[in-house]
């Protein structure tokens, strides 16, 4: 069956994780995917460990499946030329160089569209083309701590504390693809492309949603509150018997329904506790008192009983116990496919469950230059020269 976006086509100009995770999602769905490369492979990750397999970065492996890997030096007058080439025929070109750098490069999306009025042009940088930090580089790290999001990750004793993945660069990727899917949905009623520009920086301040909301309506700046939430309580993390979980009680019934799991019955009626708000107001007190409720029984018993109930919840899980999590094999959520040069490698599915075009695993993530003769033969047959051309 052929995928959402077959007959798309991707040229991939982008390293590292925010475009790489982009483009693969794209691939997932079915567009063909050009990953372009300086000679050996200039995509940092390819080099970033332990862990390796057989010299294959696992950090690679996570956002580079159903690509095609070529290698072209995008500053020599040949590199140029195919270059040139691939964007007549792509749909989409994205990049994540610094601003300035592709129209340098004599790639610009004023210099692109002229040959290809209906290329959808994607840069992704660290904060943008405009304004005053526009020439600066942008990483994940950097940006967490900029915008935001450290100052309330953690706690009071940890200090700003970053998120455990880079989570811009994940974010950023995601409404990259949204961004390429709007335009190419235009495209098909105006018939014209047009330049998407991306932002770290702006993605990582809208990713603050409630909680730059609090502070917009409040003017109060926001602490630090580590597993508890600023607007809901009790939504955080209990300590059990032998371990810890995660409690998320969205509303005043299910409290009730806990209040009466852990024996005290009479919090929920406590004019303290009784409504969010309140409990809000309150939330170390009654943290205190239904902490030594969970700590007299296991966490396997509540999560029995808070399924039972509807509660929300769920123990806290490293990564082996997420592999053997039941739930994850019925969502095919972590997949094997070969590699020709790590051998047998396991890879994280893709969420997207389509029902008519669904996402497909066709390909490993390429090794450099992997379809070097491919991209002689396209060339070729887009030219109608000779292969000894390319």
């Amino acid at each position: 069956m052929s995928g959402a976006l077959e007959g798309i086509k991707i040229l991939d100009l982008s390293r590292v994780l925010a475009g790489p995770y982009c483009t693969m999602i794209l691939g997932d769905l079915g567009a063909e995917v050009i990953k372009v490369e300086a000679a050996g492979g200039s995509d940092e990750t390819r080099k970033w460990g332990p862990p390796f397999q057989n010299g294959v970065s696992a950090y690679y492996l996570c956002a580079n499946r159903n690509k095609k890997s070529v290698t072209i030096d995008l500053k020599s007058g040949e590199g140029k030329r195919k270059i040139e080439q691939l964007v007549s025929s792509c749909d989409v070109v994205i990049h994540n160089f610094k601003t300035g750098t592709m129209e340098r490069l004599g790639f610009g999306y004023e210099q692109l569209k002229k040959q290809n009025p209906g290329l959808i042009f994607c840069g992704i940088t660290g904060y943008g083309e405009t304004g005053p930090y526009k020439d600066l580089p942008g990483y994940d790290f950097v940006i967490q701590a900029m915008s935001g999001l450290m100052s309330i990750t953690g706690d009071e004793n940890s200090g700003p504390q970053k998120v455990g993945v880079a989570i811009t660069d994940i974010l950023t990727g995601l409404y990259a693809c949204i961004g390429i899917l709007a335009a190419l949905q235009e495209r098909t009623q105006s018939g014209f492309g047009q330049k998407v520009d991306l932002a770290l920086y702006d993605t990582a301040v809208s990713s603050l949603v409630n909680i730059a909301s609090n502070y917009l309506m409040s003017g109060k700046v926001p602490e630090r509150l580590g597993n508890h939430h600023a607007n809901i309580v009790p939504y955080q993390t209990f300590r059990t018997e032998d371990g810890e979980m995660v409690i998320a009680v969205g509303n005043d019934r299910q409290f009730q329904r806990l209040c009466e799991l852990a024996g005290k019955p009479e919090l929920s009626a406590d004019e303290r506790y009784r409504t969010n708000p309140a409990r809000v107001a309150n939330r170390f007190e009654l943290k205190k008192q239904l902490q030594e409720a969970f700590l007299q029984k296991p966490t396997v018993y509540w999560k029995s009983v808070c399924d039972q109930e509807n509660i929300p919840c769920g123990p806290i899980q490293n990564l082996r116990e997420l592999e053997s999590d039941p739930q994850m094999a019925a969502r095919e959520m972590f997949q094997e496919m070969d590699h020709p040069t790590a051998g047998k490698i396991k890879v994280v599915g893709s969420p997207l469950k389509l029902s008519r075009t669904p996402v497909a695993y066709k390909s490993h993530p390429p090794d450099p230059g992997e379809h070097d003769e491919w991209l002689k033969e396209f060339l070729t047959k887009e030219s109608g020269g000779t292969k000894d051309e390319f």
